[in-house]
């Protein structure tokens, strides 16, 4: 069964982001939205910790959050607007929300 994990928490304040790649399924994905983007500074753990699990990550970043905080969106992940992140929740079997 494939998940759709969405991450809304700076990973530099919580550990969420590490506890959801612990767990992360070869047919799961992640998407960043809000202060979770936050992932994608250059240089950083979190952004190096999602590097490492190389192209077997499925990794998407909500397009207005990315934008709006001034950060770049690496070429191996994939940028998406409202209507893809509905298709996206659509797609998975399951969306798992880490509030």
């Amino acid at each position: 069964m494939s998940t759709l994990h969405v991450l809304s928490h700076s990973p530099f304040t919580d550990s969420r982001l590490t506890s959801c790649l612990r767990l992360l399924g070869p047919q799961d994905a992640i998407l960043l939205c809000g202060d979770a983007v936050y992932a994608l500074q250059p240089g950083s753990a979190p952004l190096a910790a999602l590097q490492a699990r190389g192209e077997a990550l499925a990794l998407y970043v909500l397009a207005e959050d990315q934008q709006a905080r001034g950060l770049e969106v690496p070429a191996w992940a994939t940028s998406v607007d409202y209507p893809a992140f509905v298709a996206l929740s659509i797609h998975y079997d399951k969306v798992n929300s880490w509030l």
